[in-house]
């Protein structure tokens, strides 16, 4: 097989070897990154370049499927208290190798594990390191964990991967899942040339737009949400807030609705859908001037919803007006291109 992923930004398939194409890359100074984009938008914005990954390999316990990837060192950002002015960038520093990058998913539903707690433990003979990886955001992936790691040079590694398990609500063919830790193991091969033709691109005609680069063809689950018309449920309606669109839906029965109605709140990245794990949301459901519900929402994933945030309510009528709080932005780090997106979170009112 392959072991290069694709590439797709602009319209172009783009292998992570790019023999024969180097005229659409530029070459690569190893460790830095073009630039920051002047007068970034309070928004999702088009990064200044994207990258290929290799991958390092892949395993498998039970139905967790788990794989490796690395990429070129970059910057990303830690989001601290949720707010910009909290927020933490992290350079890229000389020691750092790769960008190492793992996705876990469930092997009956495709869901993506969007959080939790994933630590890494890299080996090369008398060499090792740890690490705990911040889960993230980036354009051309979606969610996954990641760091900038250094390595101890060419050769084969063996990575020990812990998936801590998920404390969020799992609902139908999740339920009950991925609930403890797990441990898997792989090995991959790895060489600074190797790395150097992983594919590349400066977006210097697009960079700074309120727009985003394509996900990549991973050939495998990404971290997507339902598009509107997939929803299960009734839906109600859409608010925007901090640049990211909040769905709503009313479920009547069906494994997320244990009692009553269920109301379902689907926060997503513009234009790939990805989800926002990580955020603190409350809501107030109001009729004819008096409060019916109000309180917090509760993350969960769902094999048909994905992931999101809800709860029960005894019932939902016609011109009910909600409320939607941010207690607390998405926590979830982020790349190039996310990082002034889903900070300002402004409380949203929508007629049911």
């Amino acid at each position: 097989m392959n072991r290069r992923t694709l590439l797709r930004t602009a319209g172009v398939g783009v292998a992570g070897s790019m023999t024969g194409c180097a005229n659409l890359f530029q070459t690569r100074t190893v460790g830095r990154s073009p630039p920051m984009v002047q007068n970034r938008p309070d928004a999702v914005y088009v990064p200044s370049h994207v990258e290929g990954m290799e991958m390092a390999g892949m395993a498998k316990r039970g139905r967790l499927r788990l794989a490796l990837f690395y990429s070129f060192p970059h910057r990303f950002w830690l989001m601290g208290g949720g707010t910009a002015k909290r927020q933490k960038k992290v350079e890229i520093q000389s020691e750092d190798d790769v960008h190492l990058m793992a996705s876990a998913w469930d092997a009956k539903t495709k869901r993506v594990l969007p959080a939790g707690n994933v630590r890494i433990t890299l080996s090369n003979g008398d060499w090792s390191a740890t690490r705990t990886m911040w889960p993230m955001l980036s354009q051309n992936m979606g969610f996954h964990f990641g760091d900038n790691l250094s390595l101890d040079g060419d050769g084969t590694y063996e990575a020990e991967v812990k998936v801590g398990g998920l404390d969020f609500r799992k609902t139908g063919a999740l339920a009950g899942q991925f609930d403890g830790t797990e441990t898997l193991t792989t090995t991959f091969d790895y060489s600074q040339s190797t790395k150097e033709d992983i594919a590349y691109r400066r977006l210097d005609d697009r960079k700074g737009e309120r727009d985003a680069v394509d996900r990549m063809d991973m050939r495998m689950p990404v971290s997507h949400v339902p598009k509107r018309a997939n929803l299960p449920g009734q839906f109600r309606g859409e608010v925007t807030t901090g640049d990211a669109p909040f769905l709503v839906s009313t479920v009547a029965d069906g494994p997320l609705a244990n009692e009553g109605t269920y109301l379902l709140v689907s926060p997503r990245t513009p234009y790939n859908r990805y989800p926002l794990p990580m955020t603190s949301l409350s809501t107030t459901l109001t009729r004819d001037g008096e409060t019916s519900f109000e309180g917090a929402l509760t993350p969960t994933l769902d094999p048909d919803a994905g992931y999101h945030y809800g709860t029960s309510v005894d019932g939902v009528a016609s011109g009910d007006e909600l409320a939607i709080r941010v207690e607390s932005p998405p926590q979830v780090s982020r790349h190039e291109g996310y990082e002034t997106a889903f900070v300002g979170m402004e409380t949203k009112t929508l007629a049911l």
